[in-house]
């Protein structure tokens, strides 16, 4: 088989192109027919910001520049064992061709200039999720970053806590239980989810990894026999066509049990060399300002200072957002979930995708209606487009003790944005907009009144109701009693927490 072009022209709403591949007549129909589809605006329910195309050709752009970069490094360089996996893993993240129709990586949605998290302003303003390998599929949750998401334990119910700690994703749902390693069962996650990159089968995967120019470091650190599978002759037109699988054919790719479980060892291996890349000082590197404070070699600002006061004291911030103990690695995070009585976010497109599209496939069933369930909604998961299932079938009583709750997030990285007027999308919905009005709503949350329709005040003198009113937390937040100097301040220590500072030398400091 043919390698596959790296150069190929970008379309922006994912045709698939016909560079070096030699494509079939029925495949150039099926690019066709997702073209249709992508530019159908019955699909696209929602608003979509006028800069869209644009903007998605600018990211894909970024994408493909970065995995050159990475070809040409993992080229002339001879690397060690940890360097081969971690390089491999940054290949694994920004190769589009991973995807369904090849114009989607996983980095599409987590780009480094903003803390490995959603890279689009105009889709942070609006959407807040981003397109998937079919451009009209979007997903109920914004981009959640993967900076220190391998530092998570394996997802266990602590019964003295009582709660749920470690697994990766806003539900939770990389619980890491299969692989001991809830980033790595992250990393599978994406490429076989309908709404993201769409794959049909798990097997694609390896079968696209077979033709990768990279294929010979993939067997250098997996195995020189990783792709000794015998593929059938319509795997090019079946990896072709987006998921879901039909129902009477889950595992479309038509493997003899051998191969599949090789096909099974490469996506697993997929994971693991992503999870070893995240680990690494490119993504995880603990150093902010914090950092060089914590270990003396910097000051903080006295906004700054008493920010961090508040933060471990009035803000009560530190009881879920921990910043370790003696010999810890301050990750801020206790890795438990929580409903903070967020908002509904109205301008989530998923709301829009009740219908079913040309493929008979509708992502929300409910439309309108929907309410995120959270880590609720996973306990009683057991049945998954993506593949992540509740491991414990002693969880799903507790499900109800859980409905609403999402995933305490690490801090770090909270506003690290391309340039200081990017706008970011917080929270799992996206309903805030900046970290001002994040602590805003945690300071005042049950003090100010409800919203009234179209209330102008809205997110400054009143908020409207909460999305899920079920399992609230009201011991944390709602009513800090802070001044709008101390909201400030606190926003002024989160800054502090973004990677890449550069301390001042001593000449620039007198």
């Amino acid at each position: 088989m043919p390698s596959v072009d790296r150069n190929f022209a970008v379309s922006l709403f994912g045709l698939l192109t016909l560079g070096a591949l030699l494509v079939s007549a029925a495949k150039r129909q099926a690019g066709a027919a997702a073209s249709s589809e992508a530019k159908s605006p019955s699909n696209l329910g929602g608003q979509m910001p006028p800069s869209f195309d644009q903007d998605v050709a600018r990211v894909v752009a970024d994408i493909d520049r970065i995995e050159a970069d990475t070809l040409r490094q993992m080229d002339r360089a001879t690397l060690d064992r940890q360097g081969q996996v971690r390089t491999l893993g940054k290949l694994l993240l920004f190769d589009k061709h991973l995807s369904v129709n090849q114009n989607e990586a996983c980095s599409f949605c987590h780009t480094p200039e903003t803390g490995f998290t959603g890279p689009i302003q105009s889709l942070n303003e609006t959407t807040v999720s981003y397109p998937g390998s079919v451009r009209t599929r979007f997903s109920n949750r914004k981009p959640q970053s993967y900076m220190y998401a391998p530092f998570a334990p394996v997802l266990h119910y602590n019964a003295l806590q009582g709660d749920f700690v470690g697994g990766n994703f806003w539900d939770m749902r990389a619980s890491g239980f299969r692989l001991q390693n809830p980033s790595a069962e992250q990393a599978q996650g994406p490429p076989t989810n309908p709404m993201e990159m769409g794959l049909p089968d798990s097997a694609c995967v390896a079968y696209r990894l077979s033709q990768a120019p990279y294929r010979k470091l993939f067997e250098t650190v997996w195995g020189g026999d990783s792709f000794t599978i015998q593929w059938p002759r319509d795997v090019e037109k079946v990896c072709a066509t987006p998921g879901p699988p039909p129902q009477n054919d889950p595992l479309p790719v038509h493997l003899s049990p051998a191969d599949r479980l090789r096909a099974d060892h490469i996506y697993d291996e997929f994971g693991l060399a992503i999870s070893a890349y995240e680990f690494s000082p490119e993504v995880s590197p603990f150093t902010s300002k914090y950092d060089y404070v914590q270990a003396g070699n910097d000051q903080f600002t006295p906004q700054e200072k008493l920010g961090y006061e508040l933060f471990r004291s009035k803000a009560r911030c530190n009881e879920c957002h921990r910043d370790g103990g003696p010999g810890e690695e301050p990750l801020f995070t206790d890795f438990t979930a929580s409903n903070l009585g967020v908002p509904r976010n109205p301008g989530l497109q998923f709301y829009y995708e009740g219908r079913p599209d040309q493929r008979g496939y509708a992502p929300n069933l409910a439309g309108a209606a929907y309410v995120d369930t959270g880590v609720g909604g996973f306990l009683r998961t057991l049945q998954s487009d993506s593949g992540q299932l509740n491991p414990d079938s002693e969880w799903i009583k507790l499900a109800p003790k859980f409905d609403a709750k999402i995933q305490v997030p690490t801090l770090r990285n909270v506003d690290m944005r391309p340039t200081p007027n990017f706008v970011k999308a917080y929270m799992h919905n996206g309903y805030f907009k900046s970290l001002k009005e994040v602590v805003h709503f945690y300071n005042t949350r049950d003090v100010l009144p409800k919203c009234k329709q179209a209330d102008p005040g809205k997110k400054i003198t009143c908020w409207p109701e909460p999305e899920d009113p079920t399992n609230v937390n009201k011991r944390q937040l709602g009513n800090l009693k802070l001044t709008d100097q101390e909201e400030d301040a606190l926003v002024a220590f989160l800054r502090t927490l973004t990677d890449g500072y550069k301390p001042p030398s001593p000449q620039t400091a007198k």
